[in-house]
Formats: C-alpha cells, sequence, structure tokens
C-alpha cells in the first residue's frame, strides 16, 4: 500500500503539472503503482481540489468501451473501467445544444461522445441494473474532452487513476426528464443507439452504446457496485441524489485543436447532437 506521505507527493505533483500545462513521465515509470494506490492518489487530489474551492458534482466513467482496451496501457492492455471525479470546475451545460470550449492549459486535449445521467434519488447497496435505472432523473449527450498529462499518450491504468481519471471538462446537451416506461427500457434503447462524431465536413468515427459495457446504465450500476467497495476503504462517498454521471465513450478518443467545430447525431434513440466549436 502507497504511504500517505507518497500518495500526497503524486497528488501534489499531478495538479502542478495541470496548473503549469506540463507534461511529466507517468507514476508508474518510475515505481510501481496498484490501481488501489492510484485511487489513494486521486482522494488526496479530491480533497485538495475542495480545500481550494471545487465542488464535486458528480463522476466520469473510464475506459467502458471494450472496443479501446488493447489500445492503451503500456506494460498490458487497460481491461477494465476507472473512474474519477467531475466538479463545478469541469462542468457546463451548452445552450441550445451548441457550445464554445478554450482549450487553453488543456494537456493534449481529446474528444468522446458520451450519455451523461443525473440521479434523482440516491441509490441503495444491492440495486439490480433495472432499479438503479429508477434512480436516474434525466439523461443528455455529453462531450467529455480528456486530458493527458503523460507523453503521446502512453500510461498505465493506475496513472489514468491517478491523473484525474483523464478528464478535463464535460459540455452537456439538453437534459431529456425520463418516465417510469422510459427508464424501464432505458437500457436496452441505448444498448441499441449508434451516435456518429465528426470535425468539420468529415466524419471521424460511429460508436454503438452496446459498446458502453453492453448499455451505458450497466457502465452506472459498474461505478455503483465498485463504490461500495472503495467507499469504506479510500473514503470517497457513494453515489447520492443529485450527481451527475458521464458514462464512457462510444468511440475512440480524438484529437481537438482550436478553430475546429466538432458535430455529434444520434440514430436510434430521441436525443439531439451537439455542436462544439473550440477556441
Amino acid at each position: 500500500m502507497l504511504m500517505s506521505t507518497q500518495a500526497n507527493r503524486y497528488a501534489h505533483q499531478l495538479l502542478e503539472a495541470r496548473a503549469k500545462t506540463q507534461l511529466m513521465p507517468p507514476l508508474t515509470s518510475a515505481a510501481a503503482l496498484s490501481l488501489a494506490d492510484a485511487y489513494e492518489v486521486s482522494k488526496h487530489i479530491l480533497d485538495i481540489r475542495i480545500a481550494q474551492g471545487e465542488v464535486p458534482v458528480g463522476r466520469k466513467i473510464g475506459f467502458t468501451n471494450r472496443n479501446l482496451w488493447p489500445k492503451y496501457g503500456v506494460a498490458e492492455p487497460i481491461g477494465a473501467p476507472i473512474w474519477g471525479s467531475m466538479f463545478d470546475t469541469t462542468v457546463r451545460y451548452a445552450k441550445d445544444n451548441h457550445g464554445i470550449q478554450s482549450l487553453a492549459g488543456a494537456l493534449q486535449p481529446r474528444i468522446e461522445p458520451e450519455i451523461v445521467f443525473r440521479l434523482g434519488k440516491t441509490p441503495t447497496p444491492g440495486m439490480s441494473p433495472e432499479a438503479l435505472a429508477g434512480c436516474i432523473e434525466w439523461m443528455a449527450h455529453g462531450l467529455e474532452i480528456v486530458i493527458c498529462p503523460f507523453p503521446e499518450w502512453k500510461f498505465e491504468a493506475a496513472d489514468a487513476v491517478a491523473a484525474f481519471g483523464l478528464h478535463g471538462a464535460l459540455i452537456i446537451g439538453e437534459p431529456q426528464p425520463l418516465t417510469a416506461a422510459s427508464r424501464r427500457t432505458l437500457s436496452d434503447v441505448l444498448a441499441d443507439a449508434s451516435v456518429s462524431l465528426s470535425c468539420g465536413d468529415t466524419l471521424q468515427a460511429a460508436g454503438f452504446g452496446s459498446d458502453v459495457l453492453e448499455s451505458p446504465v450497466q457502465a452506472l450500476w459498474h461505478l455503483h457496485q465498485v463504490l461500495q467497495v472503495q467507499s469504506p476503504k479510500f473514503g470517497f462517498a457513494p453515489l447520492a441524489a443529485g450527481e451527475i454521471i458521464t458514462t464512457g465513450t462510444w468511440t475512440d478518443a480524438y484529437p481537438v485543436s482550436a478553430g475546429e467545430t466538432w458535430m455529434t447525431a444520434f440514430s436510434g434513440v430521441g436525443l439531439p447532437g451537439l455542436t462544439l466549436s473550440f477556441v
């Protein structure tokens, strides 16, 4: 287990790299770092950011798309989801599903199309995925801007956990309130849906909800299960009413640059796409 002083040191190194927009070697390049160690670092970062005035508003789940697992990880492919905290400083809404996002200070930014949930009720331990869907107040389309302080996006799973879960920003489209009936079919509807991701007039990728742990609802359930174990161990709060959860990308993550405009469109689910311009 990582010593608390070392976890705190790693936390400050990562925060400094973020503040100064500087790359740094992966933590695992200098010493062994387990996933448990990385979540210890993540908890130190959470506490520091709260002390500095940031307010946690939810979580991001990463690496829920199994198609991407072989593409990331140096020593071995990443083979399981991770999660990180989101804050009032990193989450915002796109008016009329059109947004402008500054890339100032973003380290090697990439874009990911995702489904976002807001919890209207606090989940209880042992809930099934179907019961958990009943806790969702609304869903929305979101574009997450992921960042990476490690050169050329080369890292291990533990590095990604420690480095904010690679979360940079989340831009959320128009929320769609859910009914009791729509919650019952939500997992299947999202599993069967697809999204396209374009830059300007060029289609970059298409993805399916079923690529995200079979469905974004399943990704939410996975996080709920993980937190049941981690909450007493690390001091993370379990999921609660009012939280915003972004459930993972439907496509690979694509590099973005100032001056570009990216667009998404859905099929199979009644969600509007997003248009996001970078400056």
